[in-house]
């Protein structure tokens, strides 16, 4: 997807601050939270703030380039990757991955059965301790 052109269509300008952020995001999956987006773009970009980082990813969010993510470490998380996939997250360390493979367009049909609301979307996460935390504990 080209970025420059995504924002310039939606109207939004095109900036320095805006293109390294979304480079940051895209194709890696940390999920990572405002914070630490901030902290890896820093050195680079001296002049930007945190408040620049939050404003780029509500207008990320707005155009459909992000989903947010509340997974329940009382802070937002951004994920590049907008189709509907639930996502796994370690109780202990916090990291956060994404859970591919499952059909959830079955998933979100069963529930329209069920409840006569139409599903336009979800956020399923499940928790538990991830691999590199139960090597850790076993040793």
């Amino acid at each position: 997807m080209d970025i420059a052109q995504k924002l310039r269509s939606e109207g939004f300008k095109v900036t320095p601050q805006r293109i390294a952020i979304y480079q940051v995001l895209y194709g890696q999956n940390e999920h990572p939270t405002a914070e630490m987006i901030y902290q890896s773009l820093r050195n680079e970009h001296p002049t930007m703030s945190l408040a620049t980082v939050y404003k780029t990813m509500e207008i990320f969010e707005k155009i459909g380039l992000v989903k947010v993510l509340d997974i329940g470490d009382e802070c937002s998380r951004y994920d590049w990757d907008t189709h509907n996939h639930p996502h796994l997250r370690c109780t202990v360390c916090n990291r956060v991955d994404d859970l591919d493979g499952m059909e959830m367009e079955d998933m979100f049909h069963e529930v329209e059965m069920l409840s006569q609301y139409k599903v336009t979307g979800q956020q399923i996460t499940f928790e538990g301790v991830c691999p590199d935390c139960q090597r850790k504990d076993a040793h």
